[in-house]
């Protein structure tokens, strides 16, 4: 009997095509070398002609197996749209909007110190998501701030 390591620790075996790799190593079970020298019935089972087969097989269905990867990832392409039209708002910020800024460094706070600190105004939208903002009074922040941590002001 010959046992062949399709994949060891440094690397893919020189004889398995780059291609078949998945298909050669996919649902085939490890052997230890103690199995191998005491005969474990595991071993004893083996049938080399009958995983010849197994293998060609598989490459035989290599294109349904990738047909049915493709229909796997459309549904679940489609099932993340769907949550992003149902779930996820788009929130933008034009210049002039007045803003509430997360306090990010809550060192020195307490658990009922508020989360949020401003009203900020918007003076300019850098690109989509990021905006640079001014305290009120006038003063520029050093930074864009993202969109992630800005919450409109409602007056």
């Amino acid at each position: 009997m010959s046992f062949r390591a399709c994949y060891g620790a440094t690397g893919p075996h020189p004889a398995v095509p780059p291609g078949r790799l998945f298909f050669v190593v996919y649902g085939a079970e490890a052997c230890l070398p103690p199995e191998i020298h005491q005969g474990s019935p595991r071993v004893q089972a083996f049938d080399e002609s009958m995983q010849e087969q197994l293998r060609r097989d598989d490459v035989d269905f290599v294109d349904e197996r990738r047909w049915r990867a493709a229909i796997r990832n459309a549904r679940y392409n489609q099932a993340l749209m769907r949550y992003q039209q149902r779930f996820v708002h788009c929130r933008e910020l034009r210049a002039g909007d007045l803003v509430l800024r997360r306090i990010l460094n809550r060192a020195g706070l307490h658990k009922l110190s508020p989360s949020w600190e401003g009203p900020f105004k918007v003076t300019e939208v850098c690109r989509p998501g990021c905006v640079r903002l001014v305290t009120e009074d006038g003063v520029p922040l050093p930074n864009p701030w993202n969109i992630e941590h800005l919450r409109k002001f409602y007056t």
